[in-house]
């Protein structure tokens, strides 16, 4: 999107210099990146990061809003709500699709929002290492809001620590070594000093809870609970994990973030928005009738997650679905091919990341992620059979 740019970097590349990026990166944490890294970072000029952090802000509002948690509160499936929500998620992602746009050139549509943790470690670690072996310019940042790196991990650590020593603070998930983005989890480790605990390890007694620590082997009191665990998986292994602490009930810890945020911001707050860079989106039971160009639709399952269940070519046929309440229909989003490779372009999400410390009114925006794709789908599971396609970041003008 910095012709320029990209003319120079495809220009320099090889193989062999992604190889020996690719080992680099892994050597940290041989084994552990278990997803597709692209060849190219995405460059962004000065005016599409405009248009994106306005975007960003825009929903910021609707978020911070007094009314917001009265407008969500039926998101929460009643199975799933969790005790001792707090007043905000520290947490906020935004996925916008990069598009053709006759007016600015390329502009940003989003796609899926959350209340929940990303790759917050691994993405102050893996474009710091692409910078060694492939030429980026000074003026590109993959942070945003004038962080750099020391700023930004002082406000990952107020964010996650909060007032808590690390050995009071865990890093929460079901089989944390077995997951697709454990290599975030080892990162965070070391750049924060808290561990990744599997739910099956949590100790309670009464309202506390406590977990061996690794290194000590002391029964160490859990006061802070970093939160990476889906309900949507937990849901679907529960019966085959074994015993496990039910971490919905009323406990003596704090969340960060509260798994009920996971739900607040999602594809359900989609219909709420109002904005030029957010296609219009609808309850599926609010709709009288359906549209007449239904296949400029597509119709997603609000509680689900990783694009399970979402139906790209929709039918009348797929509207007649039991919950209607519990389905979006979304204009589609044409993405752009934006990036010149190889052989065919690639095309182009970028994720807003923000952070939000305990007592800041306002999130902040922080950092950023990438993925590129060649398919209908965007995400590293998608398209493994491709080239310059996969996880990556976006390298903004300063």
């Amino acid at each position: 999107m910095v012709p320029a740019l990209r003319t120079a970097f495809n220009e320099s590349f090889t193989r062999q210099r992604y190889a020996n990026f690719l080992t680099d990166l892994d050597s940290r944490y041989p084994g552990a990146i278990d997803f597709r890294l692209a060849e190219t970072p995405v460059f962004v000029p000065k005016g599409l990061a405009a248009q994106l952090t306005e975007a960003c802000e825009s929903i910021v509002d609707l978020i911070v809003d007094p009314r917001f948690k009265e407008w969500t509160e039926r998101s929460i499936p009643p199975n799933d709500r969790v005790a001792n929500e707090n007043d905000h998620p520290h947490f906020l992602v935004f996925d916008f699709g990069i598009c053709e746009d006759p007016a600015r050139g390329y502009a940003p549509r989003l796609i899926e929002m959350q209340g929940f943790a990303s790759l917050y470690g691994f993405q102050l670690y893996y474009p710091e290492t692409l910078r060694r072996h492939f030429p980026v310019p000074d003026g590109y940042s993959q942070f945003l809001n004038g962080y750099d790196h020391d700023s930004y991990l002082t406000l990952l650590k107020q964010t996650i620590l909060g007032a808590h020593e690390p050995e009071n603070v865990i890093l929460l998930e079901i089989r944390p070594d077995e997951q697709k983005t454990r290599v975030d989890f080892y990162c965070t480790r070391d750049y924060l000093g808290i561990q990744p605990v599997c739910l099956t390890a949590l100790i309670q007694e009464g309202r506390k809870l406590y977990y061996i620590h690794p290194k000590t082997g002391a029964k160490t009191l859990i006061k802070r609970i970093y939160n990476r665990l889906i309900f949507d998986e937990l849901n679907a292994v529960g019966n085959t994990l074994g015993p496990h602490v039910d971490i919905r009930q009323d406990l003596d810890v704090e969340w960060v973030a509260h798994p009920n945020w996971f739900y607040r911001i999602s594809k359900f707050t989609l219909p709420f928005l109002r904005n030029p860079f957010v296609p219009p989106t609808f309850f599926l039971n609010d709709l009288k009738q359906p549209p007449a160009d239904l296949d400029n639709y597509v119709l997603k399952p609000l509680f689900s997650f990783s694009g399970r269940g979402v139906i790209i070519d929709v039918q009348p046929s797929d509207l007649d679905v039991p919950d209607p309440g519990n389905w979006i229909l979304q204009q589609k989003v044409r993405y752009a091919d934006a990036i010149p490779t190889p052989d065919v372009p690639a095309k182009v999400e970028i994720r807003m990341m923000y952070l939000w410390k305990d007592g800041a009114s306002r999130p902040s925006l922080a950092i950023n992620l990438a993925r590129l794709s060649k398919g209908k789908m965007i995400g590293v599971s998608y398209n493994k059979d491709r080239e310059w396609v996969g996880g990556s970041v976006a390298f903004f003008e300063k």
